[in-house]
């Protein structure tokens, strides 16, 4: 919510639960600051039985804290994918995921083709040379898995270029080593130096785009640059008809030796997110269709619950055990994780009957 919304809410919209608890334990947390989150940023929202300290970060920041072995942030927000990549490969328990899904994306609108290289669908793109910044990331492991359930296209009949530079690194923070991981039996080649993702699609070294950022060239309007899927939210609506899978890219994490000392501690943050959340519902209903600039801000929000219902950015397990199922298969299937993980085993044990009273 803008400083604007805040100001028009009012003392009786921002009032919220505060804890009932004496507020002893003190914690840092690290995640993006969302409309879903800024009720804890902002303190309208406490988790209970703590002392919270919020910080703003990017996520290939927050992975690289977390997974080097140095991670001081009792709850920290995580990519999903390299959360995987380290639990299987590397035997890292440091820290264990809470069924709070911070960040999904539908991934179709992330394909982006070089005007006149004749790819006008995904089967295009067989034998073509493809642009990424980060090959194992959780948005390219959607959209590759995605790509080869639904048009049939198999990671190893393209050529993969990866780009040294990321156009969104201000937004995503650096590319931790978990999104760089490469498996066997793909190719891969390394782009020009100093060139980002836009520039190797603008310069002819790649013909198409996988990316979880949108492009500085596309968002510039450089017309050398399209969509694979010009209407990409009737695409991104008809794969969740079809599927129910609504892709999950962060997960927040909690601190496994923390969890153990603290054990009401994974429950206190998971009810402060839902409400937190449901505080941001409400700010859609009542004032975002005024303080944001899209003219038909309200009918998206409708046409979004009439598909996925009032809570369309469900908290806990079972809302979305099988999208979780999914991208584990996505990563063994393609080379990077070396089994099929499970929810019982990366998500924190206390935490798999949590659900939300939304």
């Amino acid at each position: 919510m803008c400083r604007s919304a805040a100001v028009l809410a009012g003392p009786a919209f921002l009032r919220a639960t505060r804890a009932s608890a004496q507020s002893t334990l003190p914690i840092t947390v690290s995640s993006y600051l969302l409309d879903r989150t800024e009720a804890l940023f902002d303190g309208r929202v406490k988790i209970e039985g703590t002392e919270a300290t919020f910080v703003a970060d990017a996520i290939g920041d927050m992975n690289t804290a977390a997974f080097s072995g140095n991670g001081t942030r009792e709850i920290t927000e995580l990519g999903l994918h390299p959360f995987m990549l380290t639990h299987a490969n590397e035997e890292f328990r440091d820290y264990a995921l809470l069924p709070i899904p911070l960040l999904r994306q539908f991934r179709h609108k992330s394909v982006f083709v070089r005007a006149g290289a004749g790819i006008e669908k995904p089967e295009d793109l067989k034998g073509r040379r493809i642009g990424t910044p980060g090959y194992s990331s959780t948005s390219l492991t959607w959209i590759r898995g995605i790509f080869e359930d639904e048009y049939g296209l198999k990671p190893s009949e393209v050529e993969w270029v990866q780009s040294v530079k990321d156009s969104s690194a201000g937004e995503a923070g650096n590319i931790s080593a978990q999104e760089q991981r490469l498996p066997e039996g793909i190719t891969v080649t390394t782009g020009t130096p100093g060139f980002d993702e836009s520039d190797l699609l603008l310069e002819g070294e790649v013909d198409a785009l996988f990316h979880a950022g949108t492009p500085a060239a596309f968002i510039a309007g450089d017309a050398r640059i399209e969509r694979l899927f010009p209407d990409f939210r009737a695409v991104e609506r008809d794969y969740f008809e079809r599927t129910g899978i609504y892709p999950i890219m962060h997960v927040l994490a909690i601190r496994r030796d923390v969890a153990e000392e603290h054990p009401w501690l994974a429950r206190a943050v998971f009810d402060a997110y839902s409400q937190a959340k449901t505080l941001a519902y409400e700010t859609k209903d009542r004032l975002t269709w005024a303080t944001d600039m899209l003219p038909w801000y309200s009918q998206e929000l409708e046409d979004t619950r009439a598909l996925m219902g009032r809570n369309f950015y469900p908290y806990g397990i079972e809302p979305n055990r099988k999208t979780l199922e999914t991208l584990f298969r996505y990563s063994h299937d393609q080379g990077l994780a070396s089994r099929v993980l499970t929810i019982e085993e990366t998500f924190l044990p206390g935490s798999l009957d949590f659900a939300e009273e939304v």
